[in-house]
């Protein structure tokens, strides 16, 4: 990341403007309505009306996210940046060490994620120190208080938009404020912070109306005929990114490429020590079936570093900024990224790392969430990858390759990821197919008023202090909760790889034990008044669904059941192929069956078909025998949503058939 850009600004620009504080007009009541306080602001500050709701809606959406900062260390409607504060807040650390390759055939890799928190911020992550500034408004109110917040967004505005010299006024031309709109976004590339003023834009034109997280009534008529003054952005002077031959990115996101590192280690003699992925030769020797979402847990600066260093114990392709959603590029689709902690899964998926930190209970940009769709939408559509949950996953979506494995995997992106928004993004929205009896449910609560009330979060405010957990703030979550019986007192149902005493699983932000989420497609099993219940992790898992509040969608499609006589099947974290499959010069990789018990009478919903398939590289430039090889069988997995993470079972102990209940 390059050096703060003001350094430049406030040399070049000496003699045509200063850099004292705005003189705002006199303070105003503050206004009712939400609405109100942005017209307000923009009338205080000299800001057209739409701009300032342009930037707010790309920012946040108008959301307030229960004072919380995102995971760009941003807060309030305006996402004004204060990550020096968020270093200062104290941190728990909730488990997040698979090893990240995930293949049992090899030494097991030390654990690694994303970047270290104490990345010197750069200007963009520190735009509050300015708002104060300019506003008079101290740091924690502009944090605290929203309509100090939109105040605060609005004066940042005018001074960018005074800066680089163009019209000012709350009645002066929207189109004129491109360059404004383009630096708000706090990018050091001209690609970045035109693809941000771009989406203001686009959002201007089509206007949007909403209800924000807290409640408020926010609408942007939308300027049809608006046509921004693209020039504007010249003034910026910002770095251009250079896009390579083979730069596997669309055309309408900032990206670069950053490539991992792919080295011998130590004193480079032994072949099997080297890092930072495998190479491959995807999709033509092996189909990629999934595109894989986390968080980085840690700034986009540190996870970039990260990244580009062979001896990191991790890799992935993409890794994605909060601020303006600039990607960079690390590994090739075709090789094999260290990022799942599951072997098979790494080798048949693309990884995409979010700026983030799952465990703060942070909140996620629209810049990121829209800059991550239009790059998932890219490479599904390149790779033939359906756009669905079976496919589209979490991390916390991977299951562990061996029973041992389950309890040391990943849970982000965390359960305030807002799938049923990405998937609108994606243009795939989640839709209804049917009614309860046609035997499934798609989990779709409403991501602003479902709030279960999650515990062990950081606290957000006693910089310095100890880090005691304590309740999660109330926000929007896309999970919802399962629990042993069709009641609120009932306890939370087990997951035995999670907890194998048997005892139910919590409410700790990181405990995905007992969580649907939405895009999820579940077998049918009971339904009871306002409740429904699941087969889930092989029991009915029951969760709260009246019908004046919906947080599912009955829908139809294919489950499977254990075959007649069959009173259990095993369910595996891998689709490994049969031992006849291997070549002599490849070790068997041995099935190995999951803690979980799949027994006559559930059933479960069918996500893919496919052959068992083990890619076998262990060694540097592939000088083991059998190295950069697929190892294809004749047995058959069927890919089914067991519980939080998807699983396998093999399509000879099993019946598949319509989920319509007769």
């Amino acid at each position: 990341m390059s050096r703060p850009i003001t350094i430049f600004f406030s040399a070049a620009l000496a003699g045509v403007t200063s850099l004292v504080v705005v003189s705002p007009a006199p303070a105003s009541p503050v206004p009712e309505s939400r609405q109100a306080q942005y017209a307000q602001a923009a009338a205080e500050f000299g800001v057209p009306e739409s701009v300032l709701l342009g930037v707010s809606y790309l920012e946040s959406r108008w959301d307030v996210n229960a004072g919380t900062p995102s995971t760009g260390g941003g807060y309030g409607p305006m996402h004004l940046t204060d990550a020096d504060y968020v270093a200062s807040l104290p941190g728990l650390a909730e488990p997040v060490g698979e090893d990240r390759r995930g293949d049992d055939s090899r030494e097991e890799l030390p654990a690694g994620h994303g970047g270290p928190a104490e990345d010197i911020p750069a200007e963009s992550l520190q735009t509050i120190d300015r708002a104060s500034e300019l506003t008079g408004i101290a740091k924690e109110t502009l944090r605290t208080d929203v309509e100090a917040n939109i105040r605060g967004g609005a004066a940042l505005l005018s001074r960018y938009q005074t800066e680089i010299g163009g019209p000012t006024g709350a009645t002066s031309d929207p189109a004129a404020w491109y360059g404004a709109v383009a630096k708000y976004s706090g990018s050091d590339t001209e690609d970045a912070a035109k693809v941000f003023a771009d989406e203001v834009f686009a959002t201007i034109r089509q206007g949007a109306a909403r209800t924000t997280d807290d409640g408020q009534q926010v609408r942007l008529t939308g300027l049809g005929g608006i046509q921004p003054i693209l020039d504007w952005l010249n003034r910026l002077r910002l770095r251009r990114l250079e896009r390579p031959d083979g730069l596997e990115c669309p055309i309408d996101i900032a990206c670069e490429y950053m490539p991992a590192g792919y080295a011998l280690l130590g004193n480079g003699t032994v072949p099997s020590n080297y890092g930072q992925y495998d190479k491959g030769n995807r999709p033509q020797q092996q189909k990629i079936e999934y595109i894989v979402i986390h968080d980085s847990e840690g700034y986009y600066a540190g996870t970039t570093r990260l990244g580009t260093t062979a001896s990191y114990a991790a890799s992935w392709h993409y890794t994605m900024r909060s601020v303006d959603g600039q990607t960079a590029q690390h590994l090739k689709v075709k090789d094999v990224g260290w990022q799942a902690g599951n072997w098979y899964v790494n080798a048949k998926s693309v990884g995409i790392e979010h700026e983030g930190f799952a465990a703060q209970g942070t909140w996620y940009t629209e810049t990121m969430y829209r800059t991550s769709a239009k790059l998932v939408r890219h490479l599904a559509g390149a790779l033939g990858i359906p756009l669905d949950r079976q496919h589209i996953l979490g991390h916390d979506n991977v299951p562990g390759i061996t029973p041992a494995r389950v309890s040391a995997m990943h849970w982000d992106p965390g359960p305030y990821w807002d799938w049923t928004h990405y998937f609108d993004l994606l243009r795939a929205p989640l839709r209804g197919t049917g009614t309860y009896r046609t035997g499934l449910v798609t989990i779709n609560p409403d991501f602003a008023s479902n709030r279960p009330e999650f515990t062990n979060c950081p606290p957000q405010s006693n910089p310095g202090g100890p880090a005691v957990p304590g309740p999660c703030p109330s926000r929007g979550s896309s999970s919802v909760i399962l629990r042993q019986a069709p009641s609120f007192d009932a306890p939370l149902i087990n997951d035995l790889g999670l907890r194998p005493d048997g005892t139910p699983n919590t409410m700790r932000v990181s405990d995905h034990g007992a969580r649907a989420s939405a895009g999820q497609q579940f077998a049918i099993a009971e339904v009871q008044g306002d409740w429904t219940a699941i087969w889930y992790l092989g029991r009915k898992a029951w969760f709260h669904n009246p019908s004046t509040a919906r947080n599912a969608l009955w829908g139809f499609g294919f489950v499977v059941q254990p075959k007649a006589g069959k009173a259990t099947i095993p369910v595996y974290g891998r689709a490994y192929p049969e031992a006849a499959a291997y070549p002599a010069e490849v070790p068997y990789q041995a099935l190995a069956p999951l803690q979980y018990t799949f027994a006559a009478g559930q059933r479960y919903v069918v996500g893919n078909l496919m052959r068992g398939e083990y890619y076998r590289s262990t060694t540097f430039a592939w000088t083991s025998p059998g190295d950069g090889t697929v190892i294809e069988g004749d047995m058959i997995y069927v890919q089914i949503q067991f519980g939080h993470r998807i699983m396998y079972v093999n399509l000879d102990d099993v019946d598949l058939l319509p989920s319509i209940v007769h």
